[in-house]
Order: structure tokens, then C-alpha cells, then sequence
């Protein structure tokens, strides 16, 4: 599990959940229209504000720090 944590916490993971995120935002808000649509753009506003803050939201369920940072200094990543 430590592998799929040493991903989201890596740029290129950091990358990728602005990109599913922006990508969730947008199917809702142009594709899903209605409460469907909002409920769907406002999901995806998670993954996007978690990449672009640097957060981990789901690290905390399995006893690892919230933040990026400190994320990686405790999975040995270092910055």
C-alpha cells in the first residue's frame, strides 16, 4: 500500500489527481448537467484542490500524515 501513497505524494501523482480532477469538473459541468453534473463537478473539486495544495486526503485512514511534505519524509521520498 506504501507504493500507491509514494505515488499520490510524487509530482507526477500530484499531476495526475489535478488532471482527474479538472477532467471530473468538467464531464459534470458540460457532459452530466443537472444535480448529477454539480454533484459530479463538486467531487471532483477534491482531487483537484488535494494536487494542487499538496494534501493526501486518504494517507490519514492508514496512519500517515495528511500533508505532502511530511508525507514523503515519512515514506523516505525526502523533496
Amino acid at each position: 500500500m506504501s507504493g500507491f501513497f509514494v505515488f499520490l505524494s510524487s509530482p507526477l501523482g500530484r499531476l495526475a489527481r489535478i488532471i482527474d480532477g479538472a477532467t471530473l469538473i468538467l464531464v459534470g459541468l458540460f457532459i452530466f448537467q443537472g444535480t448529477l453534473g454539480s454533484v459530479l463537478a463538486l467531487v471532483g473539486l477534491v482531487p483537484l484542490l488535494a494536487g494542487v495544495f499538496d494534501f493526501c486526503v486518504f494517507a490519514p485512514l492508514f496512519g500517515l500524515p495528511f500533508v505532502g511534505e511530511r508525507l514523503r519524509q515519512t515514506l523516505g521520498q525526502g523533496e
